[in-house]
């Protein structure tokens, strides 16, 4: 049965105001509290506390990453199968998700005092649990702006206010978490729970706040492939639309940057610099001054173009990142240096969000059916796989190097893998994730302009949709 009944309850005329574009942001700021929280600090609890080994704990992320990464369509399949209701498509669906995951997190920092096989089964159980319920919370909120609005430079902003809210949270999970964690008493593994507890209640209060204010408006005829659902349906979605392809590369290395990043600078700031202490003072100046830097997306795009914006903050973080693998290891210079790598890839991580609805009118257009969640669904993949690969590349730096688990001076070769992956791996991998979309994304803003045109008309590459519902639903020529 088709949903379009329920549409006019949620189709409402007008675009999003300032006010409910900015609050679209709360959603990455819970996410936030949940997702950079285990991005940052899983390695150091399963390490440090609980002697996992470091190569071990490179495989069990990237098995469960592996793992959610497949998970994803079917979470995507579920999602794009619901009717829309008096609450929409997606908002529901999200805040659910929003409340499991929290509590999913606290699980996940939680250990108890097993042998070491049966903690390495906990590890992976808890964490693969996490990232199947982070898909129907991510997925949701992802395709929800989509259906906000069609406009540019709303989807600019709504980008920015996304990318402002995740950098917002890893700001003051980075510098706050482990200062809460010592309150709690950093030696006792129930601290980490405790710590994990406040960070998510901070996280569904913030989902809350992007459920009430945000409103899904956009009119989508849902007639068409409504209830088709398979993998077949999924290729089709993916593999005809070549601006996810570009986005999806270029997100496999800025993401692995990034969380490489979050993930090292922990242990750079204890071992290199010889101060976990400093650790929340350099995030609070690297993520702080991101944060603000995004704030410009819109004006940037607005004038030079979301493709254009993004390939020159790749560039900009690449040269610093380089630069500050190749000066010798002094305080303020790293700082100064961390923080433009850091903008660098801030910026087309920012644009990132508005390319994904793009790419998702552009599958509507070309496919004339709409499948918001298989496409946002196929776009996490490639996060998921991203996170992966820092996983591997960081804790298994770690075991490559020698690192000895809480020991207060670790060995040259483990000191200067720190450094090479917090900053020389950074640098090699937004270069490549520029070619990417440099190359293979070419969804200009003038050509979604058209598309979006058509859309709105009832129109997709090859017809009026409408027309499918007796013909069947087509196959893409291209």
């Amino acid at each position: 049965m088709s949903p379009k009944s329920d549409e006019p309850a949620r189709a409402r005329s007008g675009r999003p105001s300032m006010r409910e574009k900015a609050l679209y942001g709360f959603g990455d700021f819970g996410n936030g509290f949940m997702f950079d929280l285990g991005q940052s600090y899983l390695t150091k609890f399963w390490i440090d506390v609980n002697g996992i080994g470091s190569g071990v704990v490179a495989l069990i992320f990237s098995l469960t990453k592996i793992f959610d990464a497949f998970m994803d369509p079917l979470a995507a399949s579920w999602i794009d199968s619901r009717k829309v209701g008096r609450r929409g498509k997606f908002r529901p669906v999200m805040m659910g998700g929003a409340v499991v995951l929290a509590l999913v997190t606290i699980f996940t920092f939680t250990m108890p005092n097993l042998p070491m096989a049966w903690k390495i089964v906990w590890a992976i159980g808890g964490y693969a649990i996490w990232g199947v319920v982070y898909a129907f919370t991510n997925n949701p909120y992802q395709s929800m702006a989509s259906v906000m609005s069609r406009n540019i430079e709303d989807r600019a902003t709504m980008a920015s206010s996304r990318q402002v809210g995740s950098l917002g949270a890893q700001w003051i999970v980075g510098f706050a978490f482990i200062p809460v964690l010592t309150m709690f008493g950093m030696e006792k593994r129930i601290s980490w729970a405790m710590a994990a507890l406040v960070m998510a209640a901070v996280g569904v209060l913030s989902f809350l706040i992007c459920y009430k204010s945000s409103r899904e408006r956009v009119r989508v005829n849902r007639s068409v492939g409504y209830e088709r659902n398979s993998v077949k349906d999924y290729a089709k979605v993916v593999f005809t639309n070549r601006p996810l392809l570009g986005l999806v590369l270029m997100t496999l290395f800025l993401v692995s940057a990034m969380n490489v990043n979050n993930m090292m600078m922990v242990f750079f700031a204890q071992y290199n610099l010889g101060n976990i202490g400093l650790q929340p003072r350099i995030n609070l100046i690297m993520m702080g001054v991101s944060a603000l830097t995004v704030l410009l997306i819109p004006k940037l795009v607005k004038r030079w173009g979301k493709k254009r914006i993004a390939i020159v903050g790749c560039l900009v973080g690449a040269c610093a990142n380089l630069v500050n693998f190749i000066v010798p290891t002094h305080l303020w210079s790293f700082i100064v240096l961390v923080t433009i790598g850091y903008v660098g890839l801030a910026i087309p991580n920012g644009v990132t969000w508005a390319f994904v609805s793009d790419t998702i009118d552009y599958s509507e257009w070309h496919t004339g059916v709409r499948k918001e969640t298989m496409v946002s669904a196929a776009f996490n993949f490639s996060r998921k796989i991203a996170q992966s690969l820092a996983a591997l590349v960081g804790a298994g730096m770690l075991s490559l190097t020698g690192y000895v688990a809480n020991q207060k001076i670790q060995s040259p070769e483990t000191l200067a893998g720190i450094k090479g992956v917090l900053t020389l791996y950074p640098a090699i991998a937004v270069v490549v994730g520029a070619v990417m979309l440099f190359f293979v994304y070419n969804l200009t803003d003038d050509k979604y302009k058209k598309i979006a045109g058509d859309l709105e008309a009832g129109r997709w590459e090859h017809g009026v949709i409408e027309d499918q519902i007796e013909e069947g639903e087509p196959d893409s020529k291209n």
